[in-house]
Parts: structure tokens; C-alpha cells; sequence
């Protein structure tokens, strides 16, 4: 792996555990709704400051990439496009094969405690829909897939590195979701040769999961998983 993977990877993973540098400066009498508003400013900062970094780590491949005579912008578009259907394909089906043999009931936890946070903070939309899926693209697909991609096939690296991805989200009931839109990703890498594309997938993704949680209250969203998984049982007599 070349260096400034490595030093890609130690960026992301430093961002994640920086909270703990904050401990010193967080008063004592802060009551947990002020402590969630820190922590959150506290990622939009962590996160903004990474993905400077990451920049400018892949730099030379940045300026490649701008001195190009053919960028292929519209190859970038469609598949931009069409990478998220994939993705949201991908999803579904993960959902489906989730309740159907796990019994694991639709709807992530992460995604939910992810939109209570971005209420509380507007400006954590910015870390969901555009810090997040630049810097985690690429660390797991550039970086952890592109690395082990030249050591193995394509669906064993795929499925490390989307295995890896979704570990670190800490959804574990929802692993296979996370495994699965990694794996969909890291074919649009593949298969584009740009990075740029998953991650306009990966932004639009966490854009449309924004708006559709944002576009209903917790109760509402709580009664359609209560109706998925009543028609579920139904349909699979379970």
C-alpha cells in the first residue's frame, strides 16, 4: 500500500477517536443535550479539517485528474446516476434477505441517532451528506479497496473492504446493508476508474436518507416499519 494510503487511513482513524482529545475542555455541569451539540460541532470541525487533509495527501492524483484532456464528465454523470439505483438496489434486497432469514426489522438505528443529531445541529447535514461520504470514500474504496484490488480479485476486495466499511459504521444488525452499498461502490470505482463517482453516489445516498427522515417525524417512521414488518410476516408466513 502506498504511503499516503497509510496516511489517509491514520487521518480517518485519528478523526474518529479526536473526541477524546476534547475531554479536557468539556465542563463538568454540561447536561447531555449541550454534551450532543459538542459533539457534533466538534465532528463538523474533526471531519472538515480531514477532508482538507485528504486533499491535500492525494494531491498529485487530484492534479492528474484536472490535466486530463478527456475527464469523461458525462461517463462520470451517468454512472454517478446510475450508481445510485445500484446502491439503493442493493439496499432493498439487503433489507429483504435481513428479515427474511435474520429477522433483523428494517430501519437503522445509526441512521435514526445520525437525523436526531442533524435536528439538533443543522450543520451536521454538511458531515451526512458531503464530509462523510468524501473522506470515507477514500479511505475504504481509494485507499483499503484499491490496495487490496491489485492483491486479489474483485469481490474478495470488495467484500474486505465493504466488510470493513460497514464495521466501522457500528451498525451491526445491519451489516449485510452496509457491506452490500460498499461492495456496489467499490464496482463503481472499479469500473469508472474515478473516485469522484462513488462518491456522488455516496453523497446522493445520505442526501436521500436526509430528506426522507426529515420529510417525517419519528412516529410516522416508526409505524411504517410496523407495517413493512407486519406485511413481511404475512407474505413469508412468519
Amino acid at each position: 500500500m502506498p504511503r499516503k494510503y497509510i496516511y489517509l487511513i491514520v487521518t480517518y482513524i485519528v478523526t474518529q477517536f479526536s473526541i477524546i482529545l476534547a475531554r479536557p475542555f468539556i465542563p463538568a455541569d454540561m447536561t447531555y443535550e449541550e454534551l450532543e451539540i459538542f459533539a457534533a460541532n466538534w465532528s463538523i470541525v474533526s471531519f472538515s479539517v480531514a477532508t482538507i487533509l485528504s486533499i491535500i495527501i492525494l494531491r498529485d492524483e487530484i492534479k492528474e485528474f484536472f490535466q486530463l484532456k478527456q475527464k469523461k464528465i458525462g461517463s462520470i454523470i451517468l454512472w454517478s446516476v446510475l450508481g445510485v439505483f445500484m446502491a439503493m438496489f442493493a439496499q432493498a434486497l439487503a433489507v429483504l434477505v435481513e428479515f427474511v432469514i435474520f429477522r433483523i426489522p428494517p430501519g437503522s438505528e445509526n441512521t435514526m441517532n445520525l437525523t436526531d443529531t442533524a435536528r439538533q445541529t443543522p450543520l451536521f447535514i454538511m458531515l451526512i451528506a458531503v464530509l462523510g461520504p468524501i473522506l470515507e470514500e477514500l479511505v475504504f474504496r481509494k485507499a483499503i479497496f484499491g490496495s487490496l484490488n491489485k492483491r486479489m480479485n474483485f469481490f474478495l476486495a470488495a467484500l474486505i473492504s465493504g466488510l470493513v466499511f460497514a464495521l466501522v459504521h457500528q451498525d451491526f444488525d445491519h451489516i449485510l446493508i452496509y457491506t452490500s452499498v460498499g461492495m456496489v461502490f467499490a464496482f463503481l470505482y472499479v469500473h469508472t476508474k474515478r473516485i469522484i463517482v462513488p462518491i456522488i453516489a455516496h453523497m446522493s445516498m445520505n442526501s436521500i436518507a436526509l430528506i426522507a427522515q426529515f420529510s417525517q417525524d419519528p412516529e410516522e417512521i416508526r409505524q411504517i416499519r410496523e407495517q413493512f414488518e407486519q406485511l413481511m410476516m404475512i407474505l413469508i408466513g412468519g
